[in-house]
């Protein structure tokens, strides 16, 4: 895990991050292991005690956090789980102005017991084949990326997940990302593609505040890839968020 400096009290087992944060977000802590199966019990529970059929959890964190890691090995715990980027919504769409693609074409349609087969419609201006698809039997709908637990969406969400990143390394990884996969170019075109994506992202957040709704908070930044198999017993580190507001 790269997440700053970290050290661990002897006497309680809590671990202690230092991470670099941008202004505003207040720092998690103290932090403790807890594996990928007890982390999904824990963020259900609320739903399973209320006998529901279908759960949505919200997988929230700055770019680089580690999101998708997290969400996949979430999503992989939970049988018929079905997992769904911001990224995808977002493609090709102004930057977090995909809520109400979101929300009426995915969250609201799932909630009211229907199959979701939605092919967003920057996917048919643009020539991407395929669609976004959630049968009506899904126990559980993960929706992670930057803006997943965003307050427009509040209302369908069941839990929240916000992975507390240290900023340096974040960019890194996500720059690293961004250039093997090249995705955004090559690496001076991901790298200010990735300075143009901070100076969105970073105010939204700053009025958003979705670390305020979360009901964990997850250190991310993982030296990790989603599509690395991950042991049954993987441990991350979570934390109770600084605060917690629902609305």
């Amino acid at each position: 895990m790269s997440t700053g400096h970290m050290s661990t009290e002897q006497n309680s087992g809590d671990v202690h991050l230092d991470l670099t944060l941008p202004p505003g977000e207040p720092l998690a802590g103290p932090w403790r292991p807890l594996s990928i199966t007890d982390l999904a019990a824990q963020l259900l529970a609320p739903a399973l005690e209320a006998q529901a059929t279908r759960c949505v959890l919200a997988v929230d964190g700055r770019g680089g956090a580690g999101t998708s890691t997290l969400a996949a090995r979430i999503a992989a715990a939970v049988p018929a789980a079905v997992l769904i980027a911001t990224d995808d919504l977002a493609w090709n769409e102004p930057m977090f102005g995909w809520s109400d693609l979101a929300l009426e074409h995915v969250l609201a349609p799932y909630r009211a017991g229907e199959d979701v087969s939605f092919r967003p419609p920057a996917w048919e201006r643009h020539g991407r084949d395929g669609v976004i698809e959630v049968a009506r039997t899904t126990p559980l709908l993960v929706l992670e990326g930057t803006g997943a637990a965003q307050r427009a969406l509040v209302e369908h969400l069941d839990a929240v997940v916000w992975v507390q990143s240290d900023g340096p390394t974040a960019e890194r990884l996500g720059l690293a990302r961004d250039v093997a996969a090249g995705t955004n170019g090559d690496e001076a075109a991901a790298t200010a593609f990735w300075h143009e994506w901070m100076a969105h992202e970073n105010p939204f957040l700053d009025a958003d505040r979705p670390w305020e709704r979360a009901d964990l908070v997850v250190a991310g930044t993982r030296d990790l890839s989603p599509e690395e198999e991950a042991e049954p017993d993987e441990r991350v580190l979570v934390a109770q968020p600084p605060a917690r507001e629902r609305t």
